[in-house]
């Protein structure tokens, strides 16, 4: 084994907070006559650019929509394209503490900016949408930092497995969260929804999933109309 690949047994780990910058981007054009406020998570080994170009058909004047990206880059595909990530198994409670805090800092100053144009926060409509990781990215960011979408759209994902759902029940059937799976998704076996739905009936939720004919990708037509649908 490398030498430098070696666990470090005997050595003490240490964290430090340091200033960090972070990116996102948007669709649309906030202004005191925007109706909706969207907040859409992307999946690992994507990029917010590349990412919210999925919701350009929702861009009708009315909604303003602001995609994240994950703090940690990567190359991808032997070095040809770059992917972000939220999260590893490596030292995970730090990430997970970074990124809710990021995404708080986020919310406040898109509200901030809002405001400042004159509109008010009574006058819209939140919604989120998490596609993969981003699924237990966005659960994180609603119940550790206290994002409240009036539409929670969980796309080919699940809840992490640390979240109290009892617990946080009547906070995810407020927001009419919907699970949207595809019928050949490679990471989400039909065992695995299974027992993701298993989970929550016993959890006592009464939560909604919509299926559709596809793999772990986002589907333009079906997001259209589950958001018609949840209107």
């Amino acid at each position: 084994m490398n030498e430098d690949l070696q666990p470090t047994s005997g050595a003490t780990a240490h964290h430090i907070e340091i200033r960090k910058t972070a990116r996102y981007f948007s669709l649309g054009t906030l202004s005191a006559n925007t109706r909706e406020i969207w907040f859409i998570v992307h999946g690992y080994g994507q990029l917010a650019e590349y990412f919210i170009r999925h919701f350009r058909g929702l861009d009708d004047g009315t909604r303003y929509i602001i995609a994240p990206e994950g703090l940690s880059r990567f190359y991808v595909k032997e070095w040809t394209r770059v992917g972000a990530t939220w999260t590893t198994k490596e030292d995970r409670d730090t990430e997970v503490a970074d990124y809710v805090a990021y995404l708080q800092t986020l919310e406040t100053e898109i509200w901030r900016q809002f405001e400042q144009k004159g509109g008010k926060r009574d006058s819209v409509r939140v919604w989120a949408l998490g596609f993969s990781q981003g699924v237990t990215t966005l659960c994180r960011w609603i119940v550790r930092g206290g994002l409240r979408p009036d539409r929670l759209i969980c796309w080919a994902g699940d809840f992490p497995a640390e979240i109290d759902l009892p617990t946080n029940k009547d906070l995810f059937e407020r927001m009419k969260t919907t699970f949207v799976i595809g019928s050949d998704d490679e990471f989400i076996t039909p065992e695995r929804l299974a027992q993701h739905k298993e989970t929550i009936l016993k959890a006592g939720l009464n939560l909604g999933f919509v299926g559709f004919d596809g793999t772990h990708v986002m589907d333009v037509r079906v997001l259209r109309d589950v958001v018609k649908s949840l209107q």
